[in-house]
């Protein structure tokens, strides 16, 4: 990642909501959102990279909580990274049917609504499912942004809600797409 940072903010109510091109394991909100698999194990992309950063008590206590189901979010430790919390999301494997947006929605929604539960104020997330689930980042981003900003209606504790992209083209389309919403 070269050259200056972007961001793109709009304000939905009390909310930031914000596009970064960054490393989301660098974070410092109070979670930061893992893309997961149902065993909450360590993994390749997102999973992987948090996995790293946060050291193996991530994975240790991923172990206690039994798993996790598409849709369903679930919360340990930061440990190891800047952040004080990982709230783990499992995301659908594409399939081109209507099933997927409603799935990739209540990861959003069931992030933001656990991250509420604890308190906390500020939840940066991945693309969730455009990894090796085969989400296409257009649809996902669309779909992600406007879960966001829905959820932030429900729960406007929630002070900041950062979109983390690793490149330069997931960066493009998430920033372009939440440019239509302000």
């Amino acid at each position: 990642m070269e050259g200056p940072a972007k961001e793109r903010k709009i304000k939905i109510n009390q909310t930031t909501v914000e596009v970064v091109q960054a490393d989301i394991t660098a974070q410092d909100t109070d979670a930061i959102v893992n893309a997961a698999n149902k065993a909450l194990a360590p993994g390749g992309g997102v999973a992987g990279a948090i996995h790293r950063a946060a050291g193996p008590e991530l994975y240790q206590e991923c172990r206690t909580l039994g798993g996790c189901e598409t849709g369903e979010a679930k919360i340990t430790k930061g440990y190891r990274l800047p952040t004080k919390y990982v709230i783990h999301t499992v995301g659908p494997v594409y399939k081109g049917s209507d099933i997927d947006a409603e799935l990739l929605t209540r990861c959003y929604r069931n992030s933001i609504e656990l991250a509420a539960r604890h308190t906390l104020k500020s939840v940066s997330f991945p693309a969730i499912s455009t990894g090796v689930f085969g989400y296409p980042m257009e649809e996902a981003a669309r779909v992600a942004i406007n879960a966001v900003v829905e959820a932030v209606k429900e729960f406007p504790e929630i002070q900041q809600i950062r979109f983390v992209l690793y490149d330069a083209p997931s960066f493009e389309i998430f920033y372009k797409t939440l440019s239509e919403f302000g």
